[in-house]
């Protein structure tokens, strides 16, 4: 077996459940006041069904012993009939992770440009996905890998 970013299948949920934590606790230690550590944003049968949906592909990196080392879940967007915007589809980026032991090793790239291949083979217009300002190192990954920003969502904390 050799290196390979392929979909998502029911026997890699506990690994990609093992990456969840890892990405809500970047978002925890950055935003204490609103993301609850360690946990994961879905359970296991929310995972399993979210694989088994064509219109959420979640892809993964696996190693050449099939260990998951990298997740990107995906979402199938498309505003039809809105006074205001064009009837495009989108490919929603929701989440890629990759394993902190294993940074460094192009395994973001990889998982990214199969996003993309995916996407053009697809055919959606774009590609979109939204960063915490409290990731710098994400922020940074995505802005080399070509994205610019869309829309800047600002707050005000009032407590």
């Amino acid at each position: 077996m050799r290196e390979c970013v392929r979909r998502a299948e029911a026997a890699d949920i506990p690994r990609i459940m093992e990456l969840l934590v890892q990405v809500d606790m970047v978002h925890h230690i950055g935003r204490p006041d609103l993301f609850q550590g360690p946990t994961t944003k879905y359970s296991e049968d929310q995972l399993a069904e979210i694989i088994r949906n064509d219109s959420r592909p979640v892809f993964v990196f696996a190693d050449e012993d099939g260990v998951v080392l990298g997740h990107a879940f995906c979402v199938h967007r498309q505003i039809m009939g809105d006074r205001v915007m064009t009837d495009v589809r989108t490919l929603y980026i929701d989440d890629i992770c990759v394993d902190e032991a294993a940074r460094g090793r192009n395994i973001g790239r990889a998982l990214y440009e199969h996003v993309i291949a995916y996407a053009r083979e697809q055919g959606f217009y774009n590609v979109t996905l939204n960063v915490w300002t409290c990731n710098p190192g994400a922020m940074r990954f995505y802005e080399k890998m070509g994205l610019v920003a869309q829309k800047v969502g600002m707050e005000i904390v009032l407590s």
